[in-house]
C-alpha cells in the first residue's frame, strides 16, 4: 500500500524475478511501475498521437524533453509536466519546485531555458482554502521562475469547484539550443562514470512518484514529507554549468533527479542505452543523519544531476563544477550485464534487471460512455430563458468580471516576463510572443484546455483543446510546430475516468493529425481525486509556433479608427453547450461541445496568410465568453471603441455569449476588405462584417452601448475582487 502496488502487480514481479523483492527492490519497482513513472493505464493510448514531424529532432520518451528544427542551425526545447498533488498539500514548495523540474529537463539537454508558462486550475476564490492554494502557488512560481532569470510569459488560470482540494498545477518549459549540440538522458558505454552533481540528498520527496502522485488523497494520510524543498539559486548555477558542459565531448549523457529520484534517473538513462548500472550508495553525499539505503534511492531532493561521464574525463568534468562551486561525486559506472546494482559499501543492496523495473504491467480497460454522460449531452437547452435586449450588457459585463474570463494581470504582475529582453507579446494577448536574437525569426508561445468541454464530451474537449492552442498561435502570425501536454484526470482504474482518458486521447490525435501538428512530449498526471470526487478531465496543450519575421506579428488589439472588423470561421449561432455563460448566468453544465476541425484547418490556415501579408491588422481567437467578449477584449487590448451590429436569427444568448469554435475575429484597413473576403472564399470559409473600429465605447446595436471605461474597471478588477470576496462592482 505504502508504495501503490497491487497484491497482482507484486506476484508479478516475484515472478519475473523468480524470488521476492528485498525492501530496497521493491521500493524501486514501486516507483517505476508508478502511475507517475510507468504510464500504467495511458502508456497503450498514447501510441495514438502523431509524434514524427519534419522538423522534429527527438523521439517521445527517449528523451527528457522533446525537440524540433527552427532552421538556423537552431532547435527548440519543450517539455510540460504536473506538480498537482505537491501542490495542494504545499502551494509554494510544490509550484516552485514543479517549476525547478521542467526546467531541469531543458537544460539537461544541453539547452538554454528561455520561456515558462503554466496552466492552473483552482476551486472557487470563495473558498478561502482555495484562495490559500492560489496565492501560494503563484507565489511559488513567481519566486522560484524570478530568482533563475527566465521570463514567465504565458498560460491560463481556471476555475471550478471540481478543483476544489485538488488544484492542477501544470508548468512548461521551453529551451533553445544549437541542434548539433542536444545532449542524450541515456547511459551508454561500459565503464563510463556516473557522477551526481548538485545539492545533498535529503528524506524529502520520497514516494512522490508511488505515493503521492499514483494515486488519489486520503483525508487521513500526512503526506507533507513527500513535497520537496527548492533552492532556486543553486538550480541557477546547475544550469550554467551544464550547458557549459554540453558544448564539450567529455559527457554521452545527462539525466535530472526527478520523480523516484536516483532510481529513475539511473535505471530509466541505462534503459535508453540499453546497459546496466552499478552504484554505491555511500557515495552519495547526505544532509540527514542515519538515512536508509531505501531512503537515499527513493528520495526526490531537488536540484540534483546525474551525468554520465566518458571514461577518463571526469576529472575535467568534476574541476568544470568546482569552478561553479558546485560539488560532484562519482558515485558509480556503467556496465553491459544489463542489471541495476545497487550497493552500500561492499553489501549488495538491490540487484535487479533494467528491463525487469522499466517494463510495467499496461492496462486497458474496456469501457463504454457513462448513461450521466449521455444524459447531460442530451440536455435540452431551449426552455432556457432567452436575454432580454436590456439585460445583454449587463450580462456581458457580469461575465468580463467573472475569474475565468477577467485579466489575470493580478498573477502574471508578479512574473519577470521581461527578463532576457527577448519578449515581444508578454502575457496577456492570446499568446506569447518571443524573439529569436540574432535571427529576424520569433516563436509563439502558448497552453490552452477547457475541462468543462472534456467533461461533457471528451473527444472533442480533447479536439478543441489543440485547434484553440493552435489557434492562438496563429493570431500571433506563427505556424504551430509541435506540442507538448499534459493529460490531467482522475482515478483510471474507474471505467468512467478511462473512458474519459481514452476520448480526449482519441479526440487530440485526430485535431494533431488534422492540423499537422505533432507531439512531442508530455506527461500525464492521473488519479487527481479528494475524497472519491474526480476533477473535470483535463488535457492541457503547450504549443509552440514560429514566426519567420519578427516584423510581421500580429496580436489581438484594435488599432486604427475606421478600420473595419470581420469574423472569420463560423457564421452560425449556437455553441451554449458548456460555455460560461451557461454557467454563471444559469448555474448549468450540460449540452454537447462540437468541433468541425475541416473548417478549422481552413480557417487558420486563411488567417495565417493574412497575417502574413500583412493584409489584417489585428487578430483575436473567439472562445471563453464567445463573440461579444472577444470584441471587448479586442477594444481593450487596443484602448479603442467599436460600433456595428448583425441579423440576430436565433437567440441573443447564443448570439453573444455562446461559444462556437472556429472563429476568429479581425479588422483591416477599409482598402483591403476586399482581399479578406476574397482570401475567405478561396479557402471556403465563411466571413462576415461586424462593424468599424470607431470612438470609445463598445456599441452592438440595440444590445450593448457601454463605454471602454466601465468594461475595463470590470475586466481588469474582476479576479482582484473575487479575491477579495467582493462581488462585480466591487461591492461587499
Amino acid at each position: 500500500d505504502e508504495i501503490a502496488l497491487n497484491q497482482k502487480e507484486y506476484e508479478l514481479i516475484v515472478q519475473r524475478l523468480g524470488r521476492e523483492p528485498n525492501e530496497v527492490e521493491l521500493g524501486m519497482f514501486g516507483a517505476l511501475w508508478s502511475e507517475h513513472c510507468g504510464y500504467k493505464h495511458s502508456k497503450p493510448l498514447l501510441k495514438l498521437f502523431p509524434a514524427k514531424g519534419k522538423r522534429v529532432l527527438t523521439k517521445v520518451g527517449e528523451e527528457n524533453a522533446g525537440a524540433v528544427d527552427i532552421g538556423d542551425g537552431l532547435s527548440i526545447v519543450m517539455k510540460m509536466e504536473s506538480h498537482n498533488h505537491p501542490s495542494a498539500i504545499e502551494p509554494f514548495q510544490g509550484a516552485a519546485t514543479g517549476v525547478g523540474g521542467i526546467v531541469r529537463d531543458i537544460f539537461t539537454m544541453g539547452a538554454r531555458p528561455i520561456a515558462l508558462l503554466n496552466s492552473l486550475r483552482f476551486g472557487p476564490l470563495e473558498e478561502r482554502h482555495n484562495r490559500y492554494l492560489f496565492n501560494g502557488v503563484v507565489g511559488g512560481i513567481a519566486s522560484y521562475g524570478n530568482c533563475l532569470g527566465i521570463p514567465d510569459v504565458g498560460g491560463e488560470v481556471f476555475f471550478s469547484p471540481f478543483y476544489s482540494d485538488n488544484p492542477l498545477i501544470n508548468a512548461m518549459c521551453v529551451g533553445m539550443a544549437k541542434s548539433e549540440k542536444l545532449v542524450k538522458a541515456r547511459a551508454g558505454g561500459v565503464g563510463n562514470v556516473l557522477m551526481l552533481v548538485g545539492a545533498d540528498t535529503g528524506r524529502d520527496g520520497i514516494h512522490g512518484a508511488s505515493g503521492l502522485a499514483s494515486r488519489t488523497f486520503e483525508q487521513e494520510r500526512e503526506l507533507r514529507s513527500t513535497v520537496q524543498v527548492g533552492n532556486p539559486f543553486l538550480e541557477k548555477l546547475l544550469i550554467e554549468a551544464c550547458l557549459e558542459l554540453a558544448e564539450t565531448d567529455w559527457i554521452v549523457g545527462m539525466q535530472d533527479l526527478g520523480a523516484a529520484g536516483l532510481t529513475s534517473a539511473t535505471v530509466e538513462s541505462a534503459a535508453r542505452g540499453g546497459s546496466g548500472v552499478e552504484i554505491d550508495i555511500s557515495k552519495v553525499p547526505r544532509r540527514e543523519q542515519g538515512m536508509t539505503a531505501y531512503e537515499v534511492m527513493l528520495s526526490e531532493s531537488q536540484e540534483r544531476m546525474l551525468v554520465i561521464v566518458r571514461k577518463g574525463y571526469q576529472d575535467k568534468v568534476k574541476a568544470l563544477f568546482e569552478r561553479w562551486e558546485l560539488p560532484s561525486d562519482i558515485i558509480g559506472y556503467v556496465t553491459g550485464d544489463g542489471l541495476a546494482r545497487i550497493k552500500e559499501g561492499e553489501k549488495v543492496v538491490a540487484e535487479v534487471p533494467v528491463k525487469l523495473l522499466t517494463e510495467p504491467p499496461l492496462y486497458r480497460l474496456s469501457c463504454r460512455k457513462p448513461i450521466w454522460l449521455r444524459l447531460l449531452q442530451s440536455f435540452d437547452l431551449s426552455p432556457i430563458p432567452d436575454l432580454s435586449p436590456s439585460e445583454c450588457q449587463p450580462t456581458l459585463l457580469k461575465l468580463l468580471a467573472c475569474p475565468n474570463i477577467a485579466s489575470k494581470h493580478w498573477v502574471y504582475r508578479q512574473y519577470d516576463h521581461q527578463v532576457q529582453t527577448n519578449t515581444v507579446v508578454p502575457p496577456g494577448d492570446d499568446a506569447a510572443v518571443l524573439r529569436i536574437k540574432d535571427t529576424k525569426k520569433a516563436i509563439s508561445l502558448t497552453t490552452d484546455g477547457n475541462g468543462r468541454y472534456c467533461y461533457l464530451d471528451p473527444y472533442s474537449g480533447g479536439a478543441m483543446a489543440v485547434a484553440e492552442a493552435a489557434r492562438n498561435l496563429v493570431c500571433t502570425g506563427a505556424e504551430p510546430l509541435a506540442i507538448t501536454d499534459c493529460l490531467n484526470l482522475g482515478n483510471p482504474e474507474k471505467t468512467d475516468v478511462y473512458y474519459q482518458l481514452k476520448e480526449c486521447i482519441k479526440g487530440m490525435a485526430r485535431a494533431c493529425r488534422l492540423l499537422n501538428i505533432p507531439v512531442i512530449s508530455g506527461n500525464v498526471s492521473l488519479y487527481n481525486e479528494t475524497k472519491g470526487k474526480a476533477i473535470y478531465p483535463t488535457p492541457v496543450v503547450g504549443m509552440v509556433g514560429l514566426i519567420e519575421d519578427v516584423d510581421r506579428h500580429c496580436t489581438s488589439g484594435f488599432k486604427d479608427e475606421g478600420d473595419v472588423v470581420f469574423l472569420l470561421g463560423s457564421q452560425d449561432e449556437g455553441g451554449l453547450a458548456g460555455s460560461e455563460y451557461l454557467e454563471v448566468i444559469h448555474e448549468l453544465i450540460a449540452g454537447r461541445p462540437f468541433i468541425d476541425l475541416d473548417l478549422e484547418k481552413r480557417v487558420q490556415r486563411c488567417c495565417l496568410s493574412l497575417i502574413k501579408e500583412g493584409i489584417i491588422k489585428s487578430a483575436h481567437d473567439c472562445s471563453d465568453g464567445g463573440l461579444a467578449v472577444a470584441l471587448a477584449e479586442c477594444c481593450l487590448a487596443g484602448d479603442v471603441g467599436f460600433r456595428g451590429g448583425w441579423e440576430i436569427q436565433g437567440r441573443r444568448d447564443a448570439a453573444l455569449f455562446g461559444e462556437l469554435p472556429s472563429r476568429i475575429i479581425v479588422s483591416v484597413a477599409p482598402t483591403r476588405a476586399i482581399e479578406l473576403a476574397e482570401r475567405a472564399a478561396r479557402e471556403g470559409i465563411g466571413w462576415g462584417k461586424l462593424g468599424v473600429v470607431r470612438g470609445e465605447r463598445l456599441v452592438i446595436e440595440g444590445l450593448v452601448d457601454v463605454p471602454l471605461e466601465q468594461m475595463a474597471k470590470m475586466w481588469h478588477n474582476g479576479l482582484d475582487w473575487a479575491l477579495r470576496g467582493l462581488s462585480e462592482g466591487g461591492s461587499r
